[in-house]
């Protein structure tokens, strides 16, 4: 097509000269969805309570979008002056108790320190005759890590600065009255605080959410921070503002002095802010992730609130999950190669957001889920939940060395940060579930979030059309795509007509491809095969991932499948005419989905991972990738003679009720199907397959580095060079897709749990070796081979 079009006159477009647009009003007439309904299993009075029908009409605002209307005076001089008079008309609740030392100190926790209830190391004298003074110091030392009082002053003037800036920036930040409205009723709740949980895109998540909450009167929010990410200065400030941190003695023994003082410290504060109904905001992922990981910190801070909640400082918490999506982050050049535990200088924020501001960066949206009941989910998590199960390794360990077949009737224990590194200690139940309840509110948190234009057409570039398109063409497939999306019960983040929503997008991704005018009135755009262009990309369109995970998951399979038929067959086009067993289908499915993490699959901790697998093959069907094959059988499909109970029916039926007893009968499994030939649905079969690939290839290449691996490594040490392996590989075939340190970092957390690599205590971090297994380059090739199946190539 490309040597035609080299005959024809061509002109390359100039983006930043020639297409100019305002912002983007809704789009193509389609039903939104309402997003962010809350667990129906877990929590189903929340899901009641907090929702009504009325919500859903009473559409979106633009938050820093101030007129006259929005403050109490009116004339020449307000209009000018209307986002300084609107942040002063703003309700700053962040007077710190004067007596919070002394309460902190009088708590339950410090008390057993001071009265030598806690266990000391060996070796330290006893200090049960320290005067209280000097208890009082520690405790404030501790209190000045954590926390400092909020200037209103600062935050006023802060928000105002802020306000400038992001109109500067994006051309909105827009939110859905309705979820504002279902907010406020938990807000409402007599004497129960409200925690919010949030996924992570860019730093200035944290200063935009706080000036959200406060411009809608739900309060001044506690926002956590990562002590490690920022220098002295901006925690000093960031502190003025709200901001809490982690102080550096929870990362101490167990059984240290200063440690056990420090957690103590912590623990009681976090009680105190939630007595006194003060809202707290908490991230669920690491800042710069690349796919849905539940972050160590988060856990942390999770256990800090469940453990208020289970000491009965409160009666019951409201848990609201958050959802943020950016056409461009201001800062989203770092995304995926920086580390979480690097710092950013002060000088390095400053230039990105003067870049930022300079550069026009779209829309936000920013999506409140349905708030649920923490006594309520926990009441029901207790009821259902188990331990049972078995370790990756036992799983599926058996099935690469081909010593017998896996396990595909049993769950997967997920493995998390030991209970004796946290800072509160629980016992195993209580472990399970607030790693369950990190996973439903991510879940919940990124089944919310919109997806944007940009991320939609970054998809499109890097999956389907990486040689270039027509632009005419380009908009059918954006418009097919985003009806996808709408389908899956996702909501979009853009809206208008077709060609100027394609535009807007195609001028925000300006770095990131090249137009041609054709002489024949058409348009040619063609992405850059920069290693810039396409990590931007790449970056973008992970957004799409989390929508079609479960479709992703099931057309690997089939094409492993089809790629263990290929040896068999005498053309690849033969492949057209194999039929495939669901039971194998289904099997192999499970394979995939055992390897995997749970966060990174969005897998409600609810829902089992076969039930997962049998929703994924579901839905193939459902949008027409699998089309059913007729068998021959020996039973009439009307048959209603009585059968009895199979034993994979009593296992299945405790997970799923709405399933009937002949949906499970002895033919379940002979149901075969077809892939469909239609040129949509190979296009469709292929673009699924490419977006999970990254993870795979990820894998894959990290078991090649297995052969480079030297003598026993930190484990920080040995990601940073598996990355920078990823990054020498990618500049020889372009895949740029893969070097991700998040998607580094969860083929090391695979791994460790498969147990190819072991780890052993070192000094501050783990330190990895190669297991006995893996050391022998034969069982390395066959767990290359295991992953390869499941890559579409």
């Amino acid at each position: 097509m490309w040597e035609e079009a080299a005959d024809i006159e061509m002109k390359t477009l100039d983006l930043d000269s020639e297409w100019k647009l305002g912002t983007v009003v809704p789009f193509l007439g389609k039903c939104r969805p309402f997003v962010g309904y809350c667990c129906q299993r877990c929590t189903p009075k929340s899901w009641e309570f907090f929702f009504h029908k009325n919500m859903i009409s009473l559409g979106f605002c633009n938050v820093i979008k101030i007129s006259e209307g929005n403050t109490r005076f009116r004339g020449w001089l307000v209009r000018r002056l209307c986002c300084f008079f609107t942040v002063c008309d703003w309700k700053i609740c962040a007077d710190t108790p004067s007596d919070l030392q002394k309460r902190i100190f009088h708590s339950k926790r410090v008390q057993d320190i001071v009265c030598q209830k806690v266990p000391q190391s060996k070796g330290d004298a006893p200090e049960t005759s320290m005067p209280v003074p000097q208890w009082m110091q520690r405790i404030h030392s501790i209190l000045c890590q954590i926390q400092s009082s909020v200037s209103p002053l600062l935050l006023r003037l802060s928000h105002w600065v802020l306000l400038k800036l992001l109109n500067q920036m994006f051309l909105g930040v827009i939110i859905h009255n309705g979820q504002l409205e279902m907010v406020r009723r938990a807000a409402e709740v007599p004497d129960v605080p409200v925690v919010f949980l949030s996924t992570h895109k860019s730093q200035l998540d944290r200063l935009l959410l706080q000036l959200l909450l406060i411009s809608q009167g739900l309060g001044t929010p506690r926002v956590t921070c990562e002590y490690k990410t920022y220098p002295s200065k901006c925690r000093t400030l960031l502190a003025l503002l709200g901001g809490v941190f982690l102080p550096q003695g929870v990362e101490q023994a167990r059984d240290s002095e200063q440690g056990v003082l420090s957690r103590a410290v912590l623990a009681s504060y976090v009680e105190e802010v939630l007595r006194s109904r003060q809202p707290l905001l908490i991230f669920l992922e690491e800042a710069f992730a690349g796919a849905p990981q539940v972050s160590a910190s988060s856990r942390e801070w999770l256990s800090l609130v469940f453990s208020a909640f289970h000491s009965g400082t409160v009666p019951d918490i409201m848990i609201v999950p958050i959802g943020i999506s950016y056409d461009v982050a201001p800062d989203s050049g770092y995304r995926g190669k920086v580390s979480s535990t690097q710092t950013l200088s002060l000088w390095t924020s400053l230039w990105t957001i003067c870049r930022a501001a300079c550069r026009g960066l779209g829309c936000v949206r920013v999506d409140f889920a349905q708030p649920f009941s923490l006594q309520e989910y926990v009441a029901n998590s207790l009821f259902r939940q188990s331990s049972s199960g078995k370790c990756l390794e036992e799983l599926l360990l058996p099935e690469i060395l081909g010593k017998r077949c896996s396990i595909l009737d049993c769950e997967k224990l997920e493995q998390w940060s030991p209970g004796s590194k946290g800072i509160i200690a629980l016992n195993t139940e209580q472990e399970i579930l607030v790693y369950n309840l990190g996973l439903h509110t991510l879940s919940a948190g990124v089944s919310c979030s919109a997806i944007m234009a940009v991320q939609i057409m970054s998809a499109l570039f890097l999956h389907k059309h990486k040689e270039g398109v027509f632009l005419s063409q380009l908009m059918q497939d954006f418009v097919w795509l985003t009806e996808e999306i709408l389908l899956r019960s996702y909501d979009v983040g853009f809206s208008g007509q077709v060609r100027d929503v394609v535009l807007h997008a195609l001028f925000l991704l300006r770095h990131c491809i090249s137009l041609y005018h054709l002489s024949l009135g058409d348009v040619l755009v063609v992405p850059k095969k920069t290693d810039e262009a396409m990590t931007e990309l790449s970056q973008h369109s992970t957004a799409l991932l989390p929508v079609f995970i479960q479709e992703a998951v099931g057309v690997c399979a089939a094409s492993a499948l089809l790629v263990e038929l290929l040896p068999y067959l005498g053309s690849p086009e033969q492949l057209r005419d194999v039929v495939l067993v669901q039971e194998e289908l289904h099997n192999k499915t499970v394979l995939l989905v055992q390897l995997l993490p749970r966060d990174f699959l969005l897998c409600q901790p609810c829902q089992s991972l076969y039930n997962y697998c049998q929703v994924a093959v579901d839905k193939l069907i459902q949008c027409g990738l699998l089309v059913a094959e007729e068998m021959p059988s020996d039973v009439l499909v009307c048959d209603t003679a009585q059968k009895r109970f199979t034993k994979r029916l009593l296992w299945k039926a405790t997970d799923d009720f709405a399933d009937s007893d002949s949906d499970y009968s002895d033919e379940t499994g002979n149901c075969c199907f077809k892939i469909s030939q239609v040129e949509n649905c190979s296009n469709f079969f292929v673009f699924l397959c490419c977006l999970l690939s990254p993870l795979l290839k990820t894998l894959e290449r990290a078991t090649v580095f297995l052969w480079e691996m030297e003598s026993p490594q930190s484990e920080s040490q040995y990601v940073e060079k598996l990355h920078c392996f990823l990054a020498r590989k990618a500049k020889e075939d372009s895949s740029f897709e893969c070097v991700c340190r998040t998607l580094t970092t969860i083929s090391v957390r695979i791994y460790k749990e498969l147990g190819v690599l072991r780890e052993a205590v070192g000094q501050g971090e783990p330190i990895l070796h190669l297991s006995e297994t893996f050391r022998a380059k034969e069982n390395q090739e066959k767990l290359e081979k295991f992953i390869q199946q499941f890559i579409y190539s």
